[in-house]
């Protein structure tokens, strides 16, 4: 039957009418793929929240008690030296500070707050129903399926970075997608940086790996978007995220880079990476209460630096495998510690980071399944800034083109997913006047009406991945498996790229700044 109806009734139903999708690529401009313009997700939905209020107070207090009587260790004497000045109890390197003053700082932060990039048609909101899309950040190697996996390069990094401007449902363009080991350490950030300012014009991050990095990002960024110093301080133009070192410690150059973006008002992540079994308690309360120390900790630091100056609580809670300690990715674990914390976040008033992630080694079944459990618990938790969201693999030791590719359809779906139009309730969508003219009429359809016909090009999504075809159909045209298709897509939106325009002087002069800063040694490769 279902065969039936795919072969016979859309096919000429559709015929009558130029042929659907078909006909929207013949009257199409030819390009790698057709997907949806850039905009960010507004989420509509009411978040799951699986603790009640005892819930909530059980872990904020165990939190403030983690913070009043345990402490965090700040591993810079800087950031030392302002909370013992702000009246914290300092023994050694360990910090405790009241709860009280913890959440008169929090409350400080800003609840929502925009980014700028050097084209402002690509700014972001981060805090309220917002959501934003982000690259996968860090891996150390590639894998894709003419090479397999091998370290990251520059021509990888470069590939990632294109992939990132294209694709509309990526907003920002976080981290290295893949770190090009073939470029010296001491300056990688400034490679780097060159080619993700000019290949992309979305919002930037800033590894926080010591001064001369967050300095000379935050110089670049400045030159990109042809600003001043004041224009650059006055309001955010980019961000950084720094990870805790669970459990309890935050270490010398993350806090140095911290310190000088929020002096500077950028904006800065606080995402503690706490594997529950490992890294932090067993039990996922447990778990979820000590990140929210380690990051509630780093945010009373940053707004007593500057008050006002915008933060994420991140979250990177999830588990590991017990019988080999590998980390373990979009869990049922990891989807119920998201929503807790997204509860908490909004306990404290504070927009939320959360990723998409997977434990799988390659673009396969349990890649998807992973990865869509851990967007989907963003989307339930109210995340507003996903990392990760598009071509992880192998717990972040893999980045992968392919699975960029497939992740950005999915990213698609919950666009699309939140779309207003499909929940509308005017006439015209209850279409009681369709429903009288098809009638009771003996194979009738909805097909060739004009209601249909008129709405066909946007009713539904429209998939640039998936297959719709039955198995025939799919066998007959070479029966490709979507890692495959993802591979073309990949090939082909490398081959169309163009990269955004930047004025000539200002890329003139990021080019001598970056000369310049390797003639002076770049930066330090030990901390």
């Amino acid at each position: 039957m279902l065969s039936c109806w795919k072969t016979a009734e859309v096919h000429v139903a559709l015929r009558k009418r130029g042929g659907g999708r078909a006909g929207n690529q013949r009257r199409a401009i030819k390009t790698a793929i057709e997907q949806m313009p850039f905009r960010q997700p507004i989420n509509i939905d009411r978040p799951t929240e699986p603790l009640d209020k005892d819930g909530i107070q059980a872990i904020h207090n165990g939190a403030m008690d983690i913070l009043e009587n345990i402490g965090i260790q700040f591993m810079n004497p800087e950031a030392l030296a302002i909370l013992r000045k702000f009246g914290c109890a300092v023994d050694g390197e360990n910090v405790r500070m009241g709860r009280d003053m913890v959440m008169e700082m929090v409350a400080k932060a800003p609840s929502e707050f925009t980014i700028t990039p050097r084209n402002p048609a690509h700014q972001i909101t981060l805090g309220g129903n917002h959501m934003a899309f982000v690259n996968v950040s860090s891996p150390p190697n590639m894998w894709d399926l003419e090479r397999g996996k091998r370290p990251g390069d520059m021509n990888g990094f470069r590939d990632f970075m294109k992939l990132t401007q294209y694709f509309n449902c990526i907003h920002v363009a976080g981290g290295y997608p893949v770190e090009p080991v073939d470029v010296h350490a001491s300056v990688r950030h400034l490679d780097c940086l060159f080619e993700k300012l000019t290949l992309t014009d979305k919002v930037v991050h800033a590894y926080s790996l010591g001064k001369e990095r967050v300095e000379d990002v935050m110089e670049m960024v400045r030159i990109a978007g042809g600003l001043s110093h004041d224009e650059f301080d006055e309001t955010p133009r980019m961000y950084t995220n720094i990870n805790s070192v669970s459990p309890l410690k935050h270490d010398y150059p993350m806090l140095d880079g911290t310190m000088r973006l929020a002096r500077r008002g950028q904006p800065i992540v606080v995402t503690p990476f706490t594997l529950a079994g490992a890294m932090a308690p067993v039990t996922m309360a447990g778990a979820v209460t000590l990140s929210l120390a380690e990051g509630l900790a780093a945010i009373v630091l940053i707004q007593i630096i500057r008050a006002g100056c915008p933060c994420l609580i991140g979250t990177f809670t999830s588990n590991v495998d017990m019988k080999s300690g590998a980390p373990a990715f979009g869990t049922p674990e990891y989807i119920r510690a998201t929503q807790m914390t997204g509860q908490m976040a909004r306990f404290y008033g504070l927009p939320m980071r959360s990723s998409g992630v997977c434990a799988a080694n390659v673009p396969d079944g349990q890649a998807m399944w992973e990865t869509s459990n851990s967007l989907w618990a963003a989307v339930q938790s109210g995340t507003n800034l996903v990392y990760h969201a598009a071509g992880w693999l192998e717990g972040g030791l893999i980045a992968s083109p392919e699975k960029f590719v497939m992740d950005c359809e999915v990213l698609q779906h919950i666009q699309r997913y939140f779309d207003p139009s499909i929940t509308a309730t005017t006439p015209d969508d209850i279409a009681i006047d369709a429903i009288r003219e098809v009638g009771h009429a003996p194979g009738a359809n909805f097909f060739a009406i004009d209601h249909t016909q008129d709405r066909y090009e946007t009713a539904f999504y429209a998939p640039f991945a998936s297959d719709w075809r039955n198995y025939e159909a799919w066998e007959l045209d070479g029966g490709v498996w979507t890692a495959e298709r993802a591979h073309k897509i990949y090939k082909d939106i490398i081959n169309e790229f163009t990269p955004p325009p930047m004025d000539s002087a200002i890329k003139e002069e990021l080019s001598a700044f970056v000369a310049r800063r390797k003639s002076e040694g770049g930066a330090p490769t030990d901390f």
